[in-house]
């Protein structure tokens, strides 16, 4: 099964060159396969034209996280538009008050469809079955399993995220830790789930300052919104309920969000 980690500058999955955790060195984090995923791929998979994608100054992706619940069916298919609508780093299988078997059946619905597309599969909370099921990675929250601990269920090469809320001090434990991102949020009122502490744009301007690990922003994020966090330095927007409950539909949300993701990193350019 294909990796396709997002990754630190260096190539490396953990610690950057120059600098303790990802410090700031003269590199930027990429999103890209390693070179045995290349040799995992299976022939018929389809692949993008370059193995890597930066995820410079410049760049700014789409994160998306699934529903709390959903009708299997109904959802690959809304998936699948979406994912067809624009350029998706990553899902988040996050299903919750449901059965281990209800999410490996989920797991094993939906991962198929990001690989054809080459958008990486995480599955939130669980690194058990992340690594049973050949998930890409997890995402691991404060109350969650610990980072040492994900990382030895699922190996050196597998992505793990870090919820950091809006501290400072967590997201450089994470980072000194080997998380290959981390997320700040909430940055808006979200009806996704209960949101602990309200974050600041200064977060993301300082983080992407500071160090070449990725950073994620997440909480209430919509296309009529987003821009001051991308302009703000967030590498990814973490989104659900901005794209599954757009009034037009999936597809239309994702290319909404990439205008104004667009207008977002013009006013980084010009920062």
């Amino acid at each position: 099964m294909p990796r396709r980690p997002l990754r630190r500058a260096t190539g490396k999955i953990r610690g950057a060159k120059g600098g303790a955790g990802g410090r700031k060195t003269e590199t930027r984090p990429v999103i890209e396969r390693t070179q045995q995923a290349e040799e995992r791929k299976p022939p018929k998979a389809q692949a993008r034209p370059t193995a890597a994608r930066a995820a410079r100054s410049e760049d700014c992706r789409l994160y998306l996280i699934t529903p709390p619940r959903f009708s299997l069916a109904a959802f690959a298919r809304d998936l699948g538009a979406a994912l067809d609508a624009g350029d998706i780093a990553c899902l988040q299988l996050r299903l919750k008050d449901v059965s281990d078997d209800e999410i490996r059946a989920a797991a094993r619905t939906l991962m198929p469809i990001c690989h054809a597309r080459d958008v990486a599969f995480v599955i939130n909370d669980r690194p058990d079955l992340a690594a049973e099921l050949g998930a890409d990675g997890v995402h691991v929250g404060q109350s969650d399993s610990s980072l040492a601990d994900a990382r030895r269920a699922v190996g050196a090469d597998a992505i793990i995220g870090v919820t950091c809320h809006a501290s400072r001090h967590l997201a450089m434990e994470a980072s000194d830790g080997g998380a290959d991102y981390v997320a700040f949020g909430a940055f808006f009122p979200t009806t996704t789930k209960r949101a602990s502490t309200q974050a600041e744009l200064e977060v993301l301007e300082w983080w992407s300052e500071a160090t070449t690990v990725p950073c994620v922003a997440i909480g209430g994020i919509t296309p009529e919104n987003c821009a001051p966090l991308v302009a703000a330095g967030a590498n990814f927007l973490a989104v659900s309920s901005g794209v599954w409950n757009h009034v037009q539909g999936p597809a239309s949300a994702v290319l909404a969000f990439r205008v104004a993701v667009a207008r977002g990193l013009a006013l980084r350019a010009g920062r």
